[in-house]
């Protein structure tokens, strides 16, 4: 039995991981004005976030419609495919998964597992490898659905925000806990963990990101750890020598520059980590 994996562009996968392991990329749209770009194809993540600040309007993202679902559901059915697992970002943010369980429905050669990953970024992207991996290990449908949805549970997500401006611009903070914020200087941190997000704020960069690896430390003993940043070069690879000790041995650490699907609500300069918690 062959078993391929499908996921969407939040994912935040390298390329040459998504082509080492077959793994189907359902890209997201980024709306820039009057424009409509598929993310990842149309916008490279440099040219957003550069851009970024300077956008007359707010960008907006939408789902890719059921036919390009279907279009990537085929693709693996081409393939070979006899199963089809297909993982996305969490339902609280985004309708993506819903599209997909619809595109599932209409695929009647072979069965498609639709999952609910209750992350974003490579916190999504960590569990579709996972999965990749288990299948090109002969492991059977049902053991790769149980771990899964077992390592979902146990899978986070925690990065340090530039700038609580782009929160504010896209509706999700108010222009009180904004005001509030620029006047005390805080420096939020975003922690996604099983469907649920969060907004930690901290008075200092420094005290960010002392917090931030205190996040990490309290979860223990890890699985896989990545990292995850929206066009920060020079902060991720800072941040990459400071928690070098998290990585678990014998694991390579993933590095993702976050989609603009994200981005363009924690904007520029973020930078964190998505992990597996060991059980």
């Amino acid at each position: 039995m062959k078993i391929l994996i499908v996921t969407d562009s939040t994912a935040d996968l390298p390329k040459e991981v998504v082509r080492k392991h077959d793994i189907g990329v359902v890209p997201l749209y980024i709306n820039i004005g009057e424009e409509s770009y598929l993310d990842g194809v149309e916008m490279s993540r440099a040219a957003f976030y550069t851009g970024l600040p300077e956008f007359k309007k707010q960008p907006t993202t939408a789902v890719p419609g059921i036919d390009a679902f279907i279009k990537a559901f085929n693709h693996a059915i081409e393939s070979g495919a006899d199963t089809i697992i297909s993982l996305h970002i969490s339902k609280t943010l985004s309708n993506t998964v819903d599209v997909a369980r619809l595109a599932a429905q209409k695929v009647k050669d072979i069965p498609v597992h639709v999952l609910d990953t209750g992350n974003l970024s490579l916190g999504v992207g960590l569990l579709a490898r996972r999965a990749a991996l288990m299948a090109e290990a002969g492991e059977k449908v049902k053991t790769i659905l149980a771990e899964i949805n077992d390592k979902a549970q146990r899978t986070y997500t925690f990065a340090v925000l530039s700038t609580l401006e782009f929160l504010r611009r896209s509706g999700r903070l108010s222009n009180l806990q904004y005001g509030l914020g620029s006047l005390l200087i805080l420096k939020p941190i975003i922690k996604m963990n099983n469907g649920v997000t969060e907004l930690e704020k901290t008075r200092t960069i420094t005290g960010s990101n002392r917090r931030l690896m205190q996040l990490v430390e309290e979860k223990g003993k890890l699985e896989e750890l990545a990292f995850v940043h929206t066009h920060a070069p020079e902060k991720i690879a800072r941040l990459q020598e400071e928690a070098a000790h998290f990585i678990p041995v014998g694991t390579q650490a993933l590095v993702g520059e976050v989609t603009p699907v994200i981005g363009s609500h924690i904007g520029p300069g973020a930078v964190g980590f998505s992990f597996i918690q060991a059980a």
